[in-house]
């Protein structure tokens, strides 16, 4: 995608020297940043490296311990989110920060809204919201639909309308993609085009590096609370910005993958199998491998996980486990077959947020096996640092550690039911690049003690550079099989429903 609206005028933003301690720690030391007018300005490092703590301090959130924050060339110093968005500065969470049982309009002015008489203008305010949905592009929302009938995706685009309703000039998105599909994701990238097209400045803060890529003029790089370096997007590859991120090239991320005496016999085979969604499904994953699921959005990539795990079962043809054959017909049955699925929808569907790691990392063992645990009890201490989970105690809440750690605990969770079949759906959404190879080195560790795994990643470079086989899927159907170290375009042949060319299927990544 092309962002029109770039301008060579002065920065809107300019941010100089920005240091800020937390309890004695110093999260930002010395931190420059520029923000332009049309101009989508991407924010990368890793989780801890200051990203969200600069973006507050810009907001108004935090206030800077030292350094400067100029306006239009005009010194500011905010106090408050209200101050700074006063002067048309605003920031979209990563936490959607909207009230459910209210209406689109009402979550849009809520603490702003038309006043008539001494009464809320319920009117006005819904025909402003109209106005600014369609300025948009976003006409389907309507201002009287309450919040909790809208996608994830509609939501952030209320999010996004209600920042433009108090005049935005400067629009800060954190993760602003990470609970979206891809089909909504493309949304996204529509209203950020129509945001530069009219001048807004936004600062982007995302992990997965083909959007910062696909969204950015120039690309600013923070390491350790410091500036790492900054460049336009033209400058930098995949390869030199992981580098600057975690000090290491993308290649190094992942593991070395197995070798054929390393893999056994099969653990999950498919034959023919079917449902509404899915036609004729063959596959087979061996233990000690890891298979790669690819396909566009739809293809039916989480429609396989789900009908294995017995979510949406199937209909047609034969499914073995360790050679017996099996008739899955609920979640838990398959967790008593050995059969565990980590959710692409890590927070709606993986984890109890409010409750303790504890809970969550026991939560599917109590629910399949009750009293009679499979394999004997577990020992809290050793599952969380087997998958090394950082947490101030077992009985902390999930809701307060990293997407990082979060993802892990899911991973804890269907560990302590010592499956012999993991299907992970989309493992490493909404973490970051550090966090990403931990959770790569701890599947291909799985995968050497004996453990078949089926991996769904809409990221290619991390499907490949994981896979010992690539299976990709097209309008339901599995178009073909591509061996170690395929190339983004073989695979993306077969997605779209075209042959791949023999000679290209061996290129490594």
């Amino acid at each position: 995608m092309t962002v029109t609206g770039l301008t060579d005028e002065a920065p809107v933003v300019r941010m100089r020297g920005i240091t800020k301690q937390f309890l004695g720690n110093e999260v930002l030391r010395g931190v420059d940043l520029d923000l332009r007018a049309g101009e989508v300005h991407a924010l990368v490092g890793e989780n801890g490296a200051g990203k969200s703590t600069l973006m507050k301090i810009l907001a108004g959130v935090h206030t800077a311990d030292g350094g400067t924050v100029e306006l239009d060339g005009t010194p500011v110093a905010f106090t408050s989110p209200r101050q700074a968005q006063a002067k048309g500065i605003s920031i979209v969470h990563q936490e959607l920060n909207l009230l459910d049982d209210r209406s689109v309009a009402e979550n849009v002015y809520l603490g702003s809204e038309p006043v008539r008489r001494g009464m809320v203008d319920h009117r006005r305010m819904a025909a402003d919201t109209a106005a600014l949905l369609d300025d948009l592009g976003a006409a389907g929302i309507s201002p009287r639909d309450p919040v909790r009938l809208l996608s994830v995706a509609q939501r952030q685009v209320v999010e996004i309308v209600k920042a433009l309703s108090a005049d935005v000039r400067v629009l800060a998105m954190d993760e602003p993609t990470a609970a979206l599909a891809d089909n909504e994701v493309e949304l996204l990238y529509g209203l950020v085009r129509r945001l530069c097209d009219r001048g807004i400045a936004i600062l982007y803060v995302s992990h997965r590096l083909v959007e910062v890529f696909d969204l950015s003029h120039r690309i600013t790089v923070l390491k350790d609370g410091a500036l790492a370096t900054s460049r336009e997007r033209d400058e930098l590859t995949s390869d030199e910005l992981v580098r600057h991120m975690v000090g290491r090239s993308l290649d190094a991320l992942f593991p070395d993958r197995a070798t054929e005496d390393e893999i056994g016999g099969p653990r999950l085979r498919l034959a023919g199998c079917g449902n509404e969604r899915l036609h004729g499904i063959d596959l087979e994953v061996r233990a000690g491998e890891i298979v790669g699921l690819a396909g566009l959005q739809g293809a039916g990539r989480s429609a396989v996980a789900r009908a294995v795990c017995g979510a949406e079962p199937f209909t047609t043809g034969t499914m073995h486990v360790d050679e017996q054959r099996a008739r899955v017909a609920s979640p838990r049955a398959a967790v008593r077959l050995g059969i565990a699925h980590v959710t692409e929808d890590r927070k709606g569907e993986g984890l109890a947020l409010r409750q303790s790691v504890r809970d969550n990392a026991l939560l599917v063992r109590r629910a399949a096996f009750g009293r009679r645990p499979r394999g004997g009890p577990v020992r809290m201490t050793e599952l969380l640092e087997s998958v090394t989970v950082l947490a101030r105690s077992p009985e902390q809440e999930v809701r307060f550690l990293s997407g990082g750690n979060q993802q892990k605990v899911v991973l804890a969770k269907w560990l302590a039911v010592r499956p012999g079949v993991l299907i992970v759906d989309e493992p490493t959404r909404g973490i970051d690049v550090g966090a990403k190879q931990a959770v790569y080195e701890l599947l291909r560790g799985l995968a050497r003690d004996g453990v078949a795994i089926l991996m769904i990643s809409s990221e290619l470079p991390e499907l490949i550079g994981m896979s010992d086989r690539v299976l990709v899927l097209h309008d339901g159907r599995v178009a073909g099989e591509l061996p170690p170290g395929p190339t983004e375009e073989a695979v993306m042949r077969l997605a779209t429903g075209h042959a791949v060319e023999p000679s290209r299927t061996q290129e490594a990544v």
